[in-house]
């Protein structure tokens, strides 16, 4: 009878395999909720994609040593902010440990609550579907509840650690 199949440990460094994520270019996203107490929590995320069309379902995934992750695990709604072009400063400032993230920044509810940042180039509001331990991070599933989209703006995106917008070929 054949062995079970294993995955091979890793022949690079943890250095080499970020640097090779590096070369898939993403958009760049907020991902925004309200802690238990109502306070805001946002952070910037690039690992954003989508799953399902029908039911309409979208994925992301969080550090474990991250500070905000309590508040995702355990809220019920969150959004999906891609990120325009001109709003790089908004990207950065959400992915350092800063204060308040949110001082100055222009928002609004969504349907369930989740902040959703002005000028973006779409929005997804989300039910927390389901969360899954993977590695050093938590895989998110949301459930689509709501989107929007600003036709012909265009999105900031990140390759090999440096901004971009986007040229057409």
């Amino acid at each position: 009878m054949p062995h079970a199949l294993r995955a091979h440990q890793p022949a690079f460094s943890a250095q080499e395999f970020r640097a090779a994520l590096g070369m898939f270019a993403t958009g760049v996203t907020i991902v925004s909720a309200r802690s238990a107490d109502g306070a805001l929590v946002g952070l910037t995320a690039n690992s954003f994609n989508s799953v399902s069309l029908d039911p309409p379902l979208v994925a992301w995934s969080l550090g474990l040593r991250s500070l905000s992750l309590h508040a995702f695990r355990r809220g019920s709604h969150y959004a999906i902010n891609v990120l325009a072009a001109e709003q790089q400063e908004l990207a950065l400032r959400f992915a350092a440990p800063v204060g308040d993230r949110w001082a100055g920044v222009a928002w609004h509810p969504g349907v369930a609550g989740a902040p959703l940042i002005e000028g973006a180039v779409a929005h997804f509001e989300c039910f927390n579907r389901s969360r899954h331990d993977e590695g050093d991070h938590v895989l998110f599933i949301g459930q689509v509840e709501h989107c929007a989209h600003r036709p012909g703006a265009a999105p900031l995106l990140f390759h090999g650690g440096r901004f971009y917008t986007e040229h057409p070929l």
